[in-house]
């Protein structure tokens, strides 16, 4: 059967979209033809792609308002660029509509990823828009029959409340063959990547560095809480502690994991999207073969009672997580190492691909939503 032509969209300006780009790239790798459209959203840095991408330039200058234009731009897009040999594939809940809408209208299959539960994120918890997100989620979900999503417990989530069955694929990384030194660092890193956001436990972290000794956390990324948690380190005066090194390139970011004592991935509880998440930095360091501090929530201690790949916290009390910290730092890389190196041999996309190429074969051979 001859493959359909792909159309990937998101509310993304699709730089560091890892997720993105290794669904992407195995597809095109598989034979698929790929068209993906993003936006300009926090800037368009150049990059390059094996397959055509493009961005949809937004005017809104709130997120909110840049919601609907990129929904309202994204549907005359579709439309224009859609025919009877395409599949759509929607990444996340704020690009769904018009996909729907387009795959109702072509009757041609709609391939949903939810990276995350959209309606339940920290940040519109209590808000407006919250009722507004998870109605269109009520509307359209259970309608949808081509689903993906980033953790067993995400789908569980959306079993339940949807009677939907997704697919997990895990957002692993490509397997790193490691085969270097473990770095005798001095002092010895605590490493921080990600967005810098709230409930990371981040601010926690950066006061668990009074209660160590010999010790330099680096936090690797940008967001919203970057601005206050730097105000944070010069008010305990922990400036030679603490080091903010900015967004990085995800191909520059792995040189620095690799290299790293310890990993961390304590996110609180801050709405069912994080108690179910099975964060990328988790999957990021067990692939760079270094060991993490780890919070106890369900899809982190999933990986840990199987591979044990670190130590968890107590709690988010500063003084315990040094505590923990100084665990893994008292026992060393080498230590965790061959458990490391089995959950990096599970934990890989040359795994998860498999799962998301049988979905898109599905797709490929229906003809309707």
């Amino acid at each position: 059967m001859s493959r359909k032509k792909i159309i990937t969209s998101a509310f993304s300006n699709l730089y560091t979209d890892q997720r993105i780009e290794k669904v992407c790239r195995t597809l095109h790798e598989n034979g698929y033809e790929i068209e993906l459209i993003g936006n300009d959203w926090n800037g368009a840095e150049k990059m390059s792609r094996p397959y055509s991408f493009s961005r949809i330039k937004l005017i809104s200058k709130s997120l909110k308002t840049a919601y609907f234009e990129f929904n309202w731009k994204l549907y005359h897009e579709l439309k224009k660029k859609a025919d009877k040999n395409t599949i759509l594939h929607a990444n996340d809940l704020d690009a769904l509509l018009p996909n729907y809408l387009i795959a109702k209208k072509l009757n041609i299959p709609l391939v949903f990823d939810s990276h995350e539960i959209f309606s339940e994120m920290p940040a519109i918890q209590g808000k407006m828009s919250q009722k507004l997100w998870r109605y269109l989620e009520k509307k359209l979900i259970p309608d949808i029959k081509f689903m993906i999503t980033a953790s067993s417990g995400y789908a569980n989530w959306f079993e339940n409340k949807y009677k939907i069955n997704p697919v997990v694929v895990q957002n692993a990384p490509r397997k790193l063959s490691f085969n270097k030194e473990i770095s005798d660092n001095n002092p010895k890193i605590l490493l921080y990547q990600g967005v810098i956001n709230p409930f990371r436990g981040i601010d926690k972290a950066i006061l668990a560095m009074k209660h160590l000794d010999n010790v330099v956390f680096k936090i690797a990324g940008n967001g919203p809480m970057r601005k206050q948690y730097e105000e944070l380190v010069e008010k305990e005066n922990l400036q030679q502690k603490v080091q903010f090194l900015g967004k990085l390139l995800p191909e520059d970011l792995r040189k620095i994991t690799v290299t790293v004592d310890c990993g961390m991935s304590i996110e609180e509880n801050g709405g069912e999207s994080y108690y179910y998440s099975l964060p990328n930095k988790v999957l990021d360091c067990i692939q760079a073969r270094v060991p993490l501090i780890l919070s106890n929530l369900p899809e982190m201690m999933n990986i840990k009672n199987q591979f044990d790949v670190g130590e968890t916290i107590k709690d988010h009390q500063p003084e315990n997580i040094a505590k923990t910290i100084q665990i893994i730092l008292n026992k060393g890389r080498k230590e965790y190492l061959p458990e490391l190196e089995k959950a990096a041999n599970a934990l890989c996309w040359e795994n998860e691909e498999m799962k998301l190429l049988q979905i898109f074969e599905e797709a490929n051979s229906t003809t309707s939503l």
